[in-house]
């Protein structure tokens, strides 16, 4: 059995608190039978409106709203103590609070004629409606993401009543709650805008597409596949779990779901080879985090992306693809580095599945995603290339007996996608609360220009600035959300400062995910010393290392034409290969100065030879990247040829201490 094999019952299991009927009442397992129904017919009717037949935007996003938030009521208690595998009198409330989503959304879609008709002059049961909404959203939202996300929905709906006593710099006219309440939930600037939109359409089909993948085995196929080509190099199991965790990655949609899936098996294995428990967990993380930053999925990025830039999805994973590969470049010199630093070897090659076997056993799970790449080529909607992909992996997996879905599976999976986009779901419509506020207030211009203001107009510091603001955001913010809230806050600033639209998206995106990763709050390294047995803190920060690619990259990307965009450039542009490459040493080149390693330990002066090589290969002016590229010739000819007194290989793993 393989290595990902071992793990797949557990992997089969649907996302989410569940509700547990052994030995219960009857109520409790009838509605565990409720959810599991609710969740198929979730899934059934994303598909249907994504391949088949499209609903008017108000109706879609209510009805999938109103679904995620009973999901939501009924899967998670409203507190630790409060168990919905007994019944109890909260188990009782959170089913009246599941019946009235339900009622807010067909509120909706029986009044949605009068709504557009009535539109600024509303009755008291739509402000009412309307309010109870919005508490049912920030209730979901407080029980899913947490207090941090909810405290920031309030605090902008009370900036929005109370705008005339509000500082010079953030002060506005001030709305009314009627104002504030209808705008939020009877229109498409606030809970319905476009976060849900993305959420109730895109996201969904490809977060089931996913679901479908690892129910039927292909999750385990790509991960074999990984194992088995980088298995027996040194330190193997931790260069698997980074190609592993990229493969992953882009399809699952979280980064901490990627390190408990992917990390369950290759957290082991690289500790069975003398990584130390913290190390190892910080490794997964870091590669778990860039699978957000791979195209063709990247999450929900690639879809929030195209909307916010009017811009084609197929165009956006184009300009992603070539800084994501950078990033897992900068992760595997890392990894490369530590490894041959302290002589750690690769499992045997006996221990490991053999390729040809891994991939005659699921060559058919490259069937979907070629599908899935055909059909965003030929320009068909997102929508339709995910609904493409669900099908396509379905008949797929028929191919081979072990990864058939009978009905059995087919229905874990439907219910296993709908609960898997319960996070996302919640914190897009949280995140459109946000969103409807700075909208309604202009608080997106007055930020921009407090940034521009603290920047003095400078590019870098007002990067450096936006990383700052997405470290304390991701701090209680999903990535998604984080993204949003960036990209409505502080992504005019860049483009006041003359950076591209794409290039701005494409920086924000990149910074939303760095709270995965970076100390005090990375739920990523977190998650990585949870699997590990490891210190949580020793975790973050060796992850924080490894993820360095994730603060470099960005900057690069404002400063040269890294991602082949505008009229003068594309991906084929002397310009462009040249900045790739260039960026591309200069991060190998960061990551042996960090390391102090290369062919061998590095001395002191070497290192510094690295650190302004990767300055010159980073800097903007081509004169720099020529300097820097001479300079790291010259530091790997030293490397090469000279050899210290006290500086020779790599130690032997059994006389040195693991990394």
């Amino acid at each position: 059995m393989t290595a990902a094999a071992e793990t797949s019952k557990a992997e089969n299991r649907p996302a989410g608190d569940g509700l547990k009927p052994d030995s219960n009442p009857t109520l409790v397992a009838v509605l565990a039978k409720v959810v599991s129904v609710l969740a198929v017919c979730l899934s059934l009717y994303q598909l249907y409106t994504a391949g088949l037949m499209a609903l008017p935007a108000m109706i879609q996003r209510s009805v999938h709203l109103a679904a995620i938030l009973a999901l939501t009521f009924l899967l998670r208690p409203p507190f630790d103590g409060a168990r919905k595998d007994k019944f109890t009198i909260w188990l009782l409330i959170d089913i009246f609070l599941a019946g009235l989503s339900m009622y807010c959304a067909f509120y909706i879609v029986y009044n949605l004629q009068d709504i557009f008709d009535r539109q600024g002059d509303w009755l008291f049961t739509d402000f009412l409606v309307s309010g109870i909404g919005i508490i049912l959203v920030l209730e979901a939202c407080r029980r899913v993401i947490g207090y941090i996300m909810t405290g920031i929905c309030v605090m902008a709906m009370i900036y929005a009543m109370y705008g005339p006593y509000m500082p010079e710099i953030f002060a506005h006219k001030g709305y009314s709650l009627e104002r504030i309440a209808t705008t939020l939930w009877l229109t498409t600037e606030g809970i319905f805008g476009v976060p849900i939109y993305v959420a109730a359409t895109f996201v969904f089909v490809f977060v089931l597409f996913g679901a479908f993948l690892q129910v039927s085995g292909g999750g385990n196929f790509f991960i074999d596949l990984a194992y088995s080509l980088t298995g027996r190099y040194s330190g193997g199991p931790a260069k698997t779990s980074v190609i592993a965790s990229g493969f992953m990655g882009s399809v699952s949609g979280s980064a901490v779901g990627n390190v408990v899936a992917t990390g369950s098996f290759t957290i082991p294995m690289m500790k069975k080879v003398g990584y130390r428990p913290h190390v190892a967990g910080a490794i997964e993380a870091a590669a778990s985090t860039g699978g957000q930053l791979m195209p063709p999925i990247m999450g929900a990025g690639a879809f929030l992306m195209a909307e916010f830039t009017n811009t084609s999805y197929l165009t956006i994973i184009k300009v992603a693809l070539v800084p994501a590969i950078m990033y897992y470049l900068t992760v595997l010199m890392f990894v490369h580095f530590e490894a041959k630093k302290y002589g750690l070897v690769g499992q045997k090659k006996e221990d490991l599945p053999k390729v040809w076997d891994v991939v005659k056993d699921g060559l058919h799970f490259i069937l979907p995603v070629a599908i899935l790449i055909y059909v965003l080529i030929n320009n068909f909607s997102p929508m339709m290339a995910g609904f493409v992909a669900v099908i396509s992996t379905y008949l797929a997996a028929a191919f081979r007996k072990k990864s058939r879905m009978g009905l059995k599976k087919l229905l874990n999976a439907l219910e296993t996608g709908a609960r898997n986009a319960i996070m996302v779901s919640v914190a897009c419509a949280a995140a459109g609360i946000i969103v409807g506020m700075v909208g309604l207030t202009g608080m997106g211009l007055k930020f921009s220009s407090l940034v521009l203001e603290l920047s003095f107009g400078i590019k870098v510091l007002a990067i450096l600035l936006i990383g700052a603001a997405s470290l304390v955001l991701g701090m209680g913010l999903p990535v998604t959300a984080s993204y949003i809230v960036l990209a409505t806050l502080a992504g005019p600033a860049l483009l006041d400062m003359g950076v591209p639209i794409m290039v701005t998206h494409m920086i924000v995106f990149w910074y939303s995910q760095d709270a995965n990763v970076t100390p005090p709050v990375s739920l990523a390294s977190f998650a990585g010393a949870g699997v590990a047995g490891a210190n949580p803190m020793e975790t973050a920060f060796v992850s924080w290392k490894l993820a360095k690619g994730l603060y470099i990259i960005p900057i690069v990307m404002a400063y040269k034409p890294l991602l082949g965009i505008g009229e003068e450039y594309s991906l084929m542009h002397w310009e462009v290969i040249l900045s790739m490459l260039t960026t591309a040493c200069g991060l190998v080149a960061f990551a042996a100065a960090l390391e102090r390693y290369f062919l061998r330990k590095a001395t002191w002066f070497e290192t510094l030879l690295f650190l302004l090589a990767a300055t010159g290969l980073f800097w903007p002016d081509w004169w720099a990247d020529f300097v820097g590229f001479i300079l790291l010739l010259l530091v790997v000819a030293l490397q090469k040829f000279r050899h210290p007194p006290g500086f020779g290989t790599a130690p032997n793993v059994n006389e040195a201490k693991a990394p």
